[in-house]
């Protein structure tokens, strides 16, 4: 009987001792767990949690909070980014302000000067009344692209003849590119060729791209509508010293100009704007460069067409020049 106690005894230690082992390596992993949060707390790092020692599911633990660590890492990675965005965007609308509200402001003092003669005051009149449109279009810019971006325009599909539209927003502006001493080329399916689109956002696409060609274009304009595997392809093509391979990747986004065209007068949202657009309709716009020629190109899937196929598989499968 002593002999079987004496066992009973042995074998209860020898469970406590584990225990009591076991209890001792929870509490040096949980301590350790809270130094690293701790110090995961204090400082900005990329160090993740390590174990002290494997013991129950504190690993599964572990790695749940590892997983939790980098989710919260990515979204203040992207809060920063959205952040410097806003920023540059706000130091950009800024400038963009500033700049014709300072030349308005000069040539209006110019104007007030008692030496200055009548028919300078009225060339200095006409300048005012160009900055003065040139920041009215900058603002409807801007507040267009804000209600996008809000969600706040509602956009009403209809079935469109886009060689028709697109004709008639070509002629708008002729008297443009006659200024500039150049006709562009135009080529216009015979086909009539329908889309499913709302009439003004489509409008406002066409618009901002012709706009972006009589600003950086310097000749050898082109302006065309086809079809292709089931689409209806509008492309704007010109020649230009203001837009390099570089511009290509960040060419839609919003606010940037580039480099060459900085002292242009251009927010850097008309090409947005445009792609907001497009994509809202269904649509793909790509830009790339094409026997030494700056091309957009948007396109639209053709209504009773029967592709399968979307504009962005279009997009990323149609040629891309150079680009």
């Amino acid at each position: 009987m002593e002999i079987i106690l004496m066992i009973l005894v042995m074998i209860l230690g020898a469970t406590a001792a584990a225990l009591l082992l076991r209890l001792k390596c929870y509490q040096k992993q949980i301590n350790h767990i809270r130094e690293q949060l701790l110090f995961l707390e204090a400082e900005e790092s990329n160090y993740l949690l390590t174990s002290a020692c494997a013991v129950g599911k504190t690993e599964e633990l572990i790695n749940a909070l590892n997983d939790v660590i980098e989710k919260l890492r990515w979204k203040q990675r992207r809060l920063r980014k959205v952040n410097r965005s806003y920023r540059e965007s706000i130091t950009s609308i800024s400038h963009d302000i500033r700049t014709p509200l300072t030349s308005v402001k000069g040539y209006v003092q110019m104007q007030q000067k008692a030496d200055v003669s009548e028919e300078k005051k009225a060339e200095y009149g006409k300048i005012v009344e160009r900055r003065l449109e040139e920041l009215g279009d900058l603002l409807n810019q801007l507040f267009e692209y804000a209600r996008i971006e809000a969600g706040e325009i509602s956009l009403r599909q209809e079935r469109i003849n886009v060689g028709n539209l697109f004709t008639e927003i070509i002629t708008m502006f002729y008297e443009d590119f006659s200024q500039k001493g150049f006709e562009p080329q135009i080529e216009i399916s015979k086909e009539a060729l329908f889309i499913q689109a709302d009439r003004h956002a489509f409008s406002r696409i066409v618009e901002n791209l012709i706009k972006n060609a009589l600003v950086h274009g310097t000749g050898n304009y082109r302006f065309s509508l086809y079809s292709q595997k089931g689409f209806a392809v509008i492309s704007i093509a010109n020649e230009t010293d203001q837009i390099e391979e570089k511009d290509l990747r960040q060419i839609f986004e919003r606010f940037y100009t580039t480099d060459q065209s900085r002292s242009r007068r251009t927010t850097g949202l008309g090409l947005a704007i445009a792609k907001e657009f497009t994509e809202q309709m269904g649509g793909g716009i790509q830009a790339f460069f094409q026997d030494e020629r700056f091309t957009m190109e948007v396109c639209f899937p053709l209504t009773c067409s029967g592709s399968k196929n979307s504009c962005s598989d279009r997009v990323q499968t149609g040629k891309k020049g150079s680009a």
